[in-house]
Formats: structure tokens, sequence, C-alpha cells
């Protein structure tokens, strides 16, 4: 029987996560991150996934993207996932699976929690130890998000709200690096993209729960089916 299709809510942020097999490394050489790039340039294009962070690391991926409708997530992670394991497969004489199962994501609280999320995302290789500062690090959003280099993100208004012009979001933004993310939020988001739950507050998190008529724990995996044109305000 076929797996049944995530459904997500529309104009509304997600946290995802998708890892290598067994951890193993998905990305070998540059060419490969900028391959994965592109793909997903087109593909979210193709699909209405607007990106505003993501963070390719050697053996897993995180991006912050909103989608325009139910299936759009869904259709984009289907399609990049599949064309880049071809690629990475033919290109180094592979055979088998590359990504480990499906990919994970969170609904993500817009206001209190948007510019945490990408603080996360972008911090991942200094948590990792991989570099000292988030701009060492060439492939993540940060350079866009921080420095404003020329990208095909699309910008999320929490974002627009840091500045009237450019260089004031800019600046604005790496301001929030300049102290590390509290250990509560680091805690928040990493279980969240574990257990597929929430990213927000015991308000937000009662709110789903009432309007779609579930109740989130660690023990439930996947995600309730939602009814079309649902929204949950955040």
């Amino acid at each position: 029987m076929p797996r049944r299709a995530r459904m997500y809510l529309p104009q509304y942020p997600y946290h995802i996560v998708q890892r290598g097999n067994n951890r193993e490394a998905c990305f070998i050489e540059p060419e490969n991150y900028q391959f994965y790039l592109e793909l997903w340039k087109e593909v979210a294009s193709r699909y209405g996934v607007s990106v505003h962070a993501y963070c390719l690391m050697t053996n897993h991926i995180h991006v912050l993207a909103t989608p325009e409708d139910k299936s759009s997530i869904s259709n984009t992670m289907k399609v990049v996932g599949s064309r880049y394991a071809q690629y990475i497969n033919k290109k180094y004489k592979r055979t088998g699976t590359l990504w480990e199962g499906r990919h994970r994501s969170s609904l993500v609280q817009t206001e209190r929690y948007f510019l945490t999320c990408c603080r996360y995302i972008e911090l991942n290789p200094v948590t990792a130890n991989m570099v000292k500062r988030p701009e060492e690090y060439r492939w993540t959003s940060y350079h866009t998000n921080a420095w404003g280099d020329e990208s095909w993100l699309k910008l999320h208004e929490e974002y627009k709200r840091l500045g009237k012009t450019k260089e004031q979001r800019c600046q604005n933004y790496r301001a929030l690096f300049e102290n590390h993310l509290d250990d509560s939020d680091f805690c928040l988001i990493r279980k969240a993209a574990h257990y597929c739950q929430p990213v927000g507050d015991d308000r937000f998190k009662a709110a789903i729960e009432n309007k779609y008529g579930i109740k989130l724990g660690q023990s439930r995996r996947g995600r309730p089916i939602l009814k079309e044109d649902e929204v949950v305000k955040n």
C-alpha cells in the first residue's frame, strides 16, 4: 500500500530536515552542493515553495520554507530527493538509497520562532565545530540573509520587519548572531524536528490541537490529515 501523502498548512513556514542514509555523506565535493541548490531553485519554483533559509551539511540538509498549497513541500522534496540521488549514483557509480527514509518537517510559529529557526539552521556548521563563525561556511543562506548576496531565496515578512532597507535588514540580522542561541530554543527546535512537532509555544500548540482534533506528543509519528484551506493563526 502506498504511503499516505503528507499534508501541510499553506502559507506557513516549515523547518525541513533530511538526512543521508546511515548518516553517510550526501555531499562529497563542491559541485554536489551546487547541483542540489540548483535543483531546489528549479523545483521549488515549479511547485510553489518559497525558501527562506537553508544549510547543506555533509550528511544532512536543513531548509526553512513556506508552501503555497498543501502538497507543495511533499512534491518538491520528492522530486529534489529523487533527482539528486540519481545524480549522485550516476556520478559516483554507486547503487542503493541515498536518503534516510522520508524527510521530517515542523510547522513554525511565525512571529515567535521564524528568525530563531533561521539562526538554528545557519548556525549548524558552528554547532558542529566545522567553523567558528557562520559566514565561514559556504553552503548556507547566511550570506544572503546577513550580507545581502544575490540569491533565489524569498524574503519572509518576518525578515522584512528587520528594516526598511536591505542594509538595515542585513545589519539587524547579523546582530541576531552576536549572542548564542538560547539552549531552550535550540532543544525545542531539535526535538520538534525529530518528532515532526510544531515549533511554537503552548498557546500555538493548543490551537493546532483544537483545530485538528489531535494530541501532540513524542510518541506520535507523521502528521494529521488537514482539511483543505484550513489555517491556524500563529
